[in-house]
């Protein structure tokens, strides 16, 4: 007797067209990730396409979205591997209903509409306070190091790119030598040199050569613009601010990144990283309700700010409820700022000294505030409730760079930087959210 097997016949063709509907399972997070994009509101992905119909046929931006966010929430951002996958992913293959974007319409998709990405963020938490995962009694505030798209490398003190810029002209020059000797490239041609040749050619070799002559000179004037608005934004990336003066000099001592300018070097526990410092506060049930990167020095004098950005993001979520206790670690303490929370009905509970038992204060960290505080820590409910800092805030940067392997932002620039932050927090909301809403109930 013959052995049994199932029919294995790539040959065979399908008698039916295929259903998507029967390719996954219906908890998968894909259908998840279409059902939860029709509940936002895309308008301002539509606003920047044609409504008369003309022109050549676009994706749809609620396919490219849900692209996207189902992209991210898998940790999945390169834009040739996104192509790839819709190819040869079937749960990519459902999402964009068996469309294949090209990696230059993802990337040009994600660029385009940056900001409208980072707004969605605000939507996404609207619905994870319509399921109840949105308390507000405990919030806590940290950043994370996460690595520019540059290399620390391409690191540059003022005086080196003043060199190498000196260089770059020098090597045009040394082109233009080589290539006109000792004319000056806008010479009269050798044929036209000749006394005996009929007027009418002069008359033509004339105006070419008023032609070519003014062309040289454009493009001479160009190349001494594009030089000088060079230098001029060198100095104002390295400096901060425009110069007010030709007198006024960028410090020796001041190092931008060529590569992405915005971008710092920054200190981690295995050493310096060229990288962004991205702000985060997060619930007790791992919910982020703010994602932002204000500047990129350090936590100092950004308590406050990331506040009222949490607060900001709450409102637009509609979200009425207030923040009532906010954890942060030592990094934050300003203890004007914290004064000001304190006044606006917010518990900052932030350890004065990065060891709660310093006995001999520095001079910037003393005061009635500073006092207070390290009284509350001392605590045991003080301790038992800063202790709900690391298990609230800490986990949710382990997911983000652990499990779904984001540790490096693809796009360079501070606001590209902050609305691929927004969206990687977006898609760890909506995790939260498909996990929360896909468990089976408990009796």
């Amino acid at each position: 007797m013959a052995q049994n097997f199932l029919a294995c016949d790539r040959d065979q063709s399908l008698l039916l067209p295929p259903n998507l509907r029967e390719w996954l399972a219906e908890d998968h997070l894909a259908w998840f990730v279409l059902d939860a994009v029709e509940e936002l509101d895309l308008a301002a992905f539509y606003a920047g396409y044609r409504a008369d119909g003309w022109g050549r046929a676009a994706f749809d931006p609620a396919l490219m979205v849900a692209l996207l966010i189902y992209a991210y929430a898998i940790g999945e951002r390169s834009s040739r591997a996104i192509e790839r996958r819709c190819r040869e992913d079937i749960a990519f293959r459902v999402i964009t209903a068996n469309q294949v974007p090209d990696h230059a319409t993802i990337a040009r998709f994600r660029a385009r509409h940056e900001q409208a990405l980072g707004e969605l963020f605000a939507q996404v938490l609207g619905l994870c306070a319509r399921a109840g995962l949105v308390s507000l009694g405990v919030v806590a505030l940290d950043s994370t190091k996460i690595v520019a798209n540059a290399s620390s490398l391409a690191t540059r003190t003022y005086e080196q790119i003043a060199a190498e810029l000196l260089a770059e002209a020098d090597a045009l020059d040394a082109a233009e030598d080589e290539q006109f000797g000792e004319g000056r490239g806008d010479e009269l041609p050798a044929e036209l040199a000749d006394r005996s040749t009929r007027r009418a050619r002069l008359r033509r070799a004339k105006r070419q050569m008023e032609i070519e002559h003014q062309a040289a000179l454009d493009a001479h004037q160009q190349r001494l613009a594009r030089r000088a608005q060079q230098e001029t934004e060198q100095g104002r990336r390295i400096a901060g601010r425009v110069p007010k003066g030709p007198t006024q000099q960028v410090p020796p001592q001041a190092r931008v990144n060529i590569t992405d300018p915005d971008s710092r070097s920054v200190r981690t526990q295995r050493g310096f990283i060229q990288g962004y410092y991205a702000q985060a506060a997060a619930t007790a049930e791992q919910i982020i309700i703010a994602a932002e990167i204000l500047g990129n020095g350090n936590d100092y004098g950004l308590l406050e700010p990331a506040t009222d950005l949490a607060r900001d993001q709450l409102a637009k979520a509609g979200i009425t409820s207030p923040i009532e206790v906010l954890l942060a670690d030592a990094g934050y303490w300003a203890s004007e700022q914290i004064e000001n929370l304190a006044a606006a009905g917010i518990q900052p509970l932030v350890p004065p000294d990065s060891d709660s038992s310093k006995r001999s204060p520095g001079a910037n960290r003393k005061g009635p505030r500073y006092e207070f505080m390290r009284r509350v820590l001392k605590t045991d409910h003080g301790r038992a409730l800063y202790r709900q800092r690391k298990h609230t805030i800490e986990p949710v940067f382990g997911q983000i760079k652990h499990n779904r392997r984001i540790d490096r932002f693809q796009r360079r620039g501070i606001t590209a930087a902050r609305s691929e932050w927004r969206l990687i927090t977006t898609t760890h909301n909506i995790l939260k959210l498909w996990k929360a809403t896909s468990a089976p109930a408990t009796t």
